[in-house]
Parts: C-alpha cells; sequence; structure tokens
C-alpha cells in the first residue's frame, strides 16, 4: 500500500501531506488498529483499510478535499505495521 499512497500522493493536483507511522511502537495505535492494519486516516478519520484501489484512494483523496473546501484541506495519513 505505500507504493499505492504515493503513486496517489505524486498524481494528485492538491497538496498531500503522509505521514507513516509504525504502530508497533506504540502500544495505544497497536491495540487500536493492529488487525486492521494497513490502515489509512484522512484528517484522523479512517478512510480504508486491508486493501484500497489507486482509483478508491483517489476519489478518498478528492472527496476529503471537497468537504475542507478545496486544495490544501486534504491531510492524508497512513497508519502501518510495517
Amino acid at each position: 500500500m505505500k507504493a499505492l499512497v504515493a503513486r496517489v500522493a505524486h498524481a494528485s493536483a492538491l497538496p498531500i501531506a503522509v505521514e507513516e507511522i509504525d504502530i508497533s511502537t506504540d502500544p495505544a495505535l497497536e491495540a487500536r488498529y493492529g488487525l486492521e492494519i494497513p490502515v489509512l486516516l484522512a484528517d484522523g478519520k479512517k478512510v480504508a483499510k486491508y486493501r484500497v484501489s489507486e482509483a478508491e484512494l483517489m476519489q478518498i483523496v478528492i472527496a476529503r478535499a471537497g468537504e475542507s473546501g478545496g486544495p490544501g484541506g486534504s491531510d492524508t495519513s497512513r497508519r502501518s505495521g510495517a
């Protein structure tokens, strides 16, 4: 999923901040997301887990930008167990 997120972030006309977090370093995150990794959060909300296609992720990014009022409002973070 890491490569997919990078492709979508690069292809998007919108600015996207991507943060990868290794949940194994934080017991609280591991307890919360351990069975769902990889997990994608956008603005603190879970938007995908396990699998997501490139087209689905691009739609998520576009929808989040629309909800925030335009470019610059999309902050897609990735939670990973790797």
